[in-house]
Order: C-alpha cells, then sequence, then structure tokens
C-alpha cells in the first residue's frame, strides 16, 4: 500500500484530503501549520515538519501556502519524495523551486485538481487555437469564497495560460485584471480577468469568447471542494514509480502535455 503524507492535515483541505486517503491507500501522517489551534483528525500521526514527513511518505499532498513552497520543495527533493503540489498564489521564486524539485523527483502541480477543470482547460486552448484573437475577445471570470487571499485564482490563471498557448502568446505579455477607471477601449488580443469574492463559493469559472456576431462560454461550477482532494488523491496513486519531472493533471488523465 502507498503511504501517503498529507502537509497542513488541519485545515479545510487537509481534512477532506485525509478522509480520501484513507479510502484509497494508507495515511502515512501529516504537519500541522506552525503556531495552528486546529485539531488533525484523530489517530493521524503527526509529523515534526516537511522533512519528518516526506521521510515517513511514498508521496506527500500539499495544499497549504505559497509562503511554504520552497522550504517543501527542498526537503521533499532531498527525500526523493514524489510531490502533489495544489497550492496557488506562486510568486517566480516559488516556481523556480517547484521546477529544481522536479528535476530530482517527480512533481504533479496543477492549479486545480478535478477531472472537469482538467478537460476545461484542454478544451480552452484549443478553442483559442481556433478563434483568432483579433476576432474574438477572450474574458476569464471566477468567484470563489470570502477566505480567498490569492487573485485572480490558479484556475483562472490556468485557463487564461491555456488561451495564450493556444494563440501562441506568453499570458504576461496580454493580460488585463481589474480594470478600474478610465483604461480606453480594449487592447486588441488581451485576455481579461474579473475576480469575485464573497459567501463560501468552493469555486465558479467561466471562459468566454466574445464575437461581433456570437459569444461561446466554457463554465465550471464546483459544489464540494472534496472534488479537489479526490483528484489530488488520484494524482499521487498515479505519481508514485514516475521518473522525475514536472507533470499535470492532464497527464494523470492521459490527455497529453499542455
Amino acid at each position: 500500500m502507498i503511504r501517503i503524507g498529507i502537509t497542513g492535515i488541519a485545515g479545510r483541505m487537509g481534512r477532506l484530503l485525509a478522509e480520501e486517503v484513507l479510502g484509497a491507500g494508507v495515511l502515512a501522517g501529516g504537519t500541522l501549520r506552525p503556531g495552528s489551534a486546529a485539531l488533525p483528525p484523530d489517530g493521524v500521526p503527526i509529523l515534526a515538519d516537511i522533512a519528518a514527513l516526506a521521510a515517513a511518505s511514498d508521496v506527500v499532498i500539499d495544499f497549504t501556502h505559497a509562503a511554504a513552497v520552497s522550504t517543501h520543495a527542498a526537503a521533499l527533493a532531498a527525500a526523493k519524495t514524489p510531490w502533489v503540489l495544489g497550492t496557488t498564489g506562486l510568486f517566480d521564486a516559488d516556481e523556480g523551486a517547484v521546477a529544481a524539485a522536479a528535476r530530482e523527483v517527480p512533481v504533479c502541480a496543477a492549479p486545480n485538481f478535478s477531472p472537469g477543470v482538467t478537460l476545461l482547460l484542454a478544451l480552452a486552448e484549443r478553442m483559442a487555437a481556433a478563434l483568432p484573437a483579433e476576432s474574438y475577445d477572450a474574458e476569464i471570470v471566477e468567484m470563489h469564497h470570502r477566505q480567498k487571499v490569492d487573485a485572480p485564482s490558479g484556475t483562472a490563471l490556468g485557463l487564461g495560460r491555456a488561451v495564450a498557448a493556444g494563440r501562441g502568446v506568453d499570458l504576461a505579455a496580454v493580460m488585463e485584471s481589474g480594470r478600474h477607471g478610465q483604461t480606453g477601449a480594449r487592447k486588441p488580443g488581451a485576455i481579461g480577468f474579473a475576480a469575485l469574492r464573497g459567501g463560501q463559493v468552493v469555486g465558479e469559472h467561466s471562459l468566454i469568447f466574445a464575437g461581433a456576431n456570437e459569444h461561446i462560454a466554457l463554465s465550471h461550477r464546483a459544489f464540494d471542494r472534496r472534488i479537489f482532494a479526490q483528484g489530488a488523491v488520484r494524482a499521487a496513486l498515479w505519481l508514485v514509480g514516475r521518473a522525475p519531472g514536472l507533470y499535470t493533471m492532464r497527464d494523470v488523465l492521459g490527455l497529453g502535455a499542455q
């Protein structure tokens, strides 16, 4: 049986992950956020830190905070432990740490572990390639619960990257986010983002291609964050035994590279 470790196991996602792991493999244990007063699930071994968790696990699932990514990357690479990473809001240095870890161990990183969103990303890229930027404006709208700390969401950015890839451009060069005031006319080829926050929305994403004579929309709504936990556990089981490298949920689902 594969031993699966979970970082931040007392958190909202950590608890769901623990439940899903117990139904699919062996729960090696978890770590707690430093200073956290939250209680872990009953009977779950709590390890001192990420290094101890990596040593006790065949694969680690990580949905914690961007501030921990570089530390986790170094520890997992040193222990040669595969890593499933669902943390979003990463900075360039964090992305570099993930890439460095992937040279030592298999890493599955995704902005969203839902199978539905994974398919949505694949469709977004194909549609962007077929609908020319000069004729179809791409706009991405997302809404999440009030506690979410990063915007646009990782999934929204994933959709933006998929559109940019389909059009053969760099997202950073064409991204427009948080329009306000006298912004002027929409720039040709721009990919727009709007982020809504409120209530306890699990996650809603829409990609709109707006042409002069038609609009095409792709949408996904998550009703329960358990779908992310189920996808992450599926990725963890798939990842064990793979060669070092950076994988995505498209690889897990057999859809090929993005």
